[in-house]
């Protein structure tokens, strides 16, 4: 059912009358795409934008150290810089019942060993199991 153009019913992006359902925002696909690209272009710095490329470089090599058939690994912090990894970036921390703190890249993390080694494990944020 459509509903004729009101003086309330513009698109956010253009300001040209919309006609069609109530809670219609925009006039066309083209329009609602350029407006969340603006919306999003604006909260997108450079300086967020090479954060999160670091992130995203982290987590690809960490996700790279663990196998399929393995849920943790181990690697020497000389390997982890070889690859590109940079430490001074991490998503979150995780604590566990034991008192290790594992430093996280999104679903992904590592724990620091004795002899500059790494433990690299895989946690999936959906269970509720302690890594």
């Amino acid at each position: 059912m459509t509903f004729p153009a009101s003086a309330s019913m513009h698109c956010l992006h253009c300001d040209k009358p919309i006609k069609g359902r109530v809670d219609k925002k925009f006039c066309d696909d083209w329009c609602r795409n350029a407006y969340n690209n603006k919306l999003n272009s604006v909260t997108s710095t450079p300086v967020v934008r090479n954060i999160n490329s670091i992130l995203k470089r982290n987590r690809r090599i960490l996700k790279s150290v663990l196998s399929p058939e393995k849920e943790t690994a181990r690697i020497s912090k000389r390997r982890l810089i070889e690859t590109g990894f940079n430490f001074d970036y991490l998503t979150h921390l995780v604590t566990t019942p034991k008192g290790q703190v594992y430093l996280f890249c999104y679903e992904y993390g590592y724990l620091p060993l004795e002899n500059d080694f790494y433990l690299i494990v895989a946690r999936n944020r959906y269970r509720e199991e302690s890594i």
